[in-house]
């Protein structure tokens, strides 16, 4: 079969087989058509298997690629992965969250109205399940995978031992420390912005649907940027087209802040908007696109440069695994600390009702709240945490930037020698 395919196909088989439990138990586990609190550690569970299985998927064909395309084209792969990811998020989120809206359905689906969009997950899943297993057997039967698709290198058989002793002894390079630092510290400057924004759009009552489906006329966008990018990155210093993208990204710290802002200005009636505001909207998350895919297709151009193709699955999986980290405990910290940033008073409580903040209630826990409103108050906020957040991480992101640039190069000038462990 093949030593990429012998991991590929059996998981792609687990994780279809996976999805279609899944779908029969969904109603269950999250206790659809019920008042009673969804499963919340069995969801948690079920999930973590399933991304489990994702991520062993995800090891495999990151090897893959590496034997797949010639020393010279590998840069491409991060397009391909780019590209698929686009494909993916298109099919997995947008159109899932636009088939299960009955509002969406019912205003340009259907010609006469239901309480139930044309979807549920229970539904989505089974239905994608077998799309799973239909792949999946025909990549293991169409698609051949050749010993040796590069011929300037071996693939040793490695044991789990070795390879974690491989893993370990990667960690401890020089570069790659200084790449790990790089790439845990690269997107503080974005949490906020990037975890934060679309959120607060919810709470002015902006519909998550219609959010989603602004990807639709940006589709043809996403899937030409990786392609042009690559033009640049796809040479000997993928991390230049980083560093220049790294600052226009920083400044939607800025932009989107003054966006959430103006929303409620811009409000028809609860959760309707013009159309000239989603229009903004689109604009604003177009030029934040061309940011984000120049700096994720130079990292993984870069990625596919420095790899060792001979443990090109493990190392690939190193770095990409850091790439998501860095990524995730800034926003994991931002979501945390945005509500303690977050400052609000009880005005109009008491007795007089003459807006006078109440000092028995500061709104800044559920039990405040409910004290709010039983005195007759409303919670109001004069001091947003998001809006603090975002200031604080542009702040970072630019002293960042400043050490950055500095160390791309250097990281960019090292020989393939300084990457690899023999």
């Amino acid at each position: 079969m093949g030593r990429r395919k012998s991991w590929l196909v059996p998981t792609q088989y687990l994780i279809g087989v996976f999805m279609w439990i899944l779908s029969m138990t969904a109603k269950d586990l999250f206790r659809d058509g019920t008042d009673e609190e969804p499963c919340v550690y069995a969801i948690t569970a079920v999930f973590f298997v399933l991304c489990f299985l994702a991520a062993t998927q995800d090891i495999a064909v990151d090897g893959w690629a590496l034997t797949m395309l010639s020393r010279r084209n590998v840069g491409y792969a991060s397009t391909c992965n780019c590209i698929g990811q686009t494909a993916g998020y298109f099919l997995g989120y947008v159109v899932f969250l636009a088939l299960e809206s009955a509002q969406f359905c019912n205003q340009y689906l259907r010609s006469e109205p239901k309480d139930e969009g044309m979807t549920t997950l229970a539904d989505f899943l089974y239905f994608w399940s077998f799309v799973f297993i239909i792949t999946t057997t025909l990549v293991w039967i169409m698609k051949k995978e050749q010993a040796g698709d590069r011929n300037d290198n071996s693939e040793p058989d490695c044991s789990i031992i070795e390879t974690f002793r491989a893993l370990l002894k990667i960690i401890q390079l020089p570069a790659m420390r200084l790449l790990i630092l790089f790439l845990l510290t690269m997107k503080m400057g974005f949490a906020a912005p990037d975890a934060v924004t679309m959120l607060k759009l919810g709470d002015y009552g902006v519909p998550k649907e219609k959010l989603a489906l602004l990807a639709i006329p940006l589709m043809p966008l996403q899937i030409i940027l990786p392609l042009v990018i690559s033009r640049y990155t796809a040479g000997p210093k993928p991390l230049d087209v980083l560093i220049r993208a790294y600052p226009f990204r920083l400044l939607f710290g800025l932009v989107y802040p003054l966006l959430v802002y103006l929303t409620p200005s811009m409000q028809i009636s609860p959760g309707q908007y013009p159309y000239y505001f989603y229009g903004i909207v689109m604009f604003l998350y177009a030029l934040h696109q061309v940011a984000l895919y120049s700096m994720f297709v130079a990292i993984m151009s870069f990625f596919a440069k420095i790899s060792d193709p001979a443990i090109g699955g493990t190392y690939m999986t190193l770095v990409n695994t850091l790439a998501n980290l860095g990524g995730n405990w800034p926003v994991t910290v931002a979501l945390y600390l945005v509500d303690s940033l977050t400052f609000r008073s009880c005005v109009g409580s008491g007795t007089g009702g003459d807006g006078v903040r109440s000092t028995s209630s500061n709104c800044d826990t559920e039990t405040g709240l409910k004290d709010c409103k039983a005195s007759g108050g409303t919670c109001e906020t004069f001091v947003d945490g998001y809006y603090v957040e975002c200031v604080v991480c542009v702040a970072i992101g630019f002293l960042w930037l400043i050490w950055g640039r500095t160390q791309a190069r250097k990281m960019q000038s090292l020989k393939e020698s300084a990457w690899r462990t023999n």
